[in-house]
């Protein structure tokens, strides 16, 4: 098991319009596989554009494509600066 964590750019312009779909995106996943995910923020702007953040803990490594699909159908991407970044985590351990 892996967290997830998918992090964009959002023009400030479009931050209304881009929440809901984001948020149905996250019920959506709920329902279907019964991973909640969170929807975080940078708490500043820079140059008019946020920083977003969904947050999955505790997921398989084939979830990424799945959420990815589901952004996809949401049309999350017309609204964002730029792609979806996902960076993976594990957790700590000494070797």
């Amino acid at each position: 098991m892996v967290d997830l964590y998918v992090y964009y750019k959002v023009p400030q312009a479009n931050a209304a319009r881009l929440e809901p779909p984001v948020r149905a995106l996250l019920a959506r996943l709920g329902a279907d596989t019964g991973i909640h995910g969170q929807l975080k923020r940078r708490p500043e702007s820079k140059d008019g554009v946020q920083t977003w953040m969904e947050v999955f803990p505790g997921v398989d490594a084939n979830f990424s494509a799945l959420l990815e699909s589901y952004a996809l159908e949401a049309g999350i991407a017309g609204l964002i600066d730029g792609p979806r970044r996902a960076e993976v985590f594990v957790e700590f351990t000494c070797a």
